[in-house]
């Protein structure tokens, strides 16, 4: 007889995070993926109805799941929407976050938490774990808030802190590679910042190392990739590689920017614990390639 598979349940199956995560630990697992507004079907995933902002509703899925483990995705991650609605998003990315840890506390459910790199305020980078967290938009205080909670309520808990991340999710939103290609295919410019830094990751390599922490012990980890580029050069990689026009590319810079919310130039991460323990990104140039695939692209080889 075949041996029951564990439960774990993922919040934020819907999103660009989440439904790769579930993808992934449906080969293993018994996956169960929170959605509120936008349910997404995930092929041997649980879809359960859930507004992560009411606690008795949180309380009873995870009293119904009984979850060997919970990876937290759920969360809202842009910067701008965090600015403009720092009341909304904070019941999301704070208050729903701690009481989804007091519940795993309470459990002794195994805990793993997506943070942010933009935890930092870009100006000495590259970080460690260690170094002081100094954050410069709503975005990042809300993680910082929603760390600091974990730590207190939950200690056992992995925080992962994620890099900007890239690659495909149907249904979900595309993130970054999708926006540019998408763009580029339209014929549309792409302005892209040369002096905004990460260590960017797919999202296949981010949710194999979230999972991969649901068996670790508790503590504070960057799941960075391991390459430190910019958002301009990433555009350039891309245009290497397809049919499009390389006039489209316009340079920009990040002080120039207008957006709401204010911007954190360098934020690569130090990961080399996650890497000591097992954490295994994808070597990025494979990575493009991969993502570019996925939507029926022919990569070309970029210029040497």
């Amino acid at each position: 007889m075949e041996k029951p598979k564990k439960r774990l349940l993922v919040t934020g199956a819907s999103g660009f995070l989440g439904y790769r995560v579930c993808m992934e630990a449906q080969k293993n697992w018994q996956v169960f993926g929170t959605h509120h507004a936008k349910p997404v079907a995930v092929a041997g995933v649980e879809a359960l109805g859930l507004d992560l902002t009411n606690h008795d509703d949180l309380a009873h899925s995870v009293k119904q799941v009984r979850p060997h483990a919970v990876i937290h995705t759920a969360a809202v991650s842009q910067p701008e929407d965090c600015q403009a609605h720092p009341a909304s998003s904070r019941a999301i990315n704070v208050s729903a976050t701690a009481n989804l840890a007091t519940l795993c506390a309470r459990d002794k459910i195994p805990f793993v938490f997506t943070s942010t790199d933009l935890v930092f305020d870009g100006l000495n980078a590259p970080y460690a774990e260690t170094d002081p967290v100094s954050p410069v938009n709503e975005y990042g205080r809300q993680k910082v808030e929603a760390e600091e909670a974990i730590r207190r309520i939950c200690p056992a808990a992995a925080i992962c802190r994620m890099p900007l991340m890239f690659g495909h999710a149907p249904g979900t939103g595309s993130g970054f590679l999708g926006w540019m290609i998408r763009a580029l295919e339209k014929g549309e410019p792409i302005r892209l910042f040369t002096d905004e830094y990460r260590t960017m990751v797919d999202t296949v390599s981010a949710a194999r190392g979230l999972i991969l922490f649901t068996e670790k012990s508790g503590g504070t980890y960057h799941l960075g990739g391991r390459r430190r580029i910019s958002r301009h050069d990433m555009g350039l990689a891309l245009l290497q590689r397809g049919p499009w026009d390389p006039s489209l590319l316009i340079r920009a810079s990040v002080y120039d920017s207008t957006g709401l919310a204010p911007r954190s130039p360098d934020v690569s991460l130090v990961s080399e614990s996650a890497y000591a323990l097992g954490y295994r990104p994808t070597d990025f140039d494979r990575a493009l390639d991969e993502g570019i695939r996925s939507r029926g692209i022919v990569v070309r080889n970029p210029d040497p």
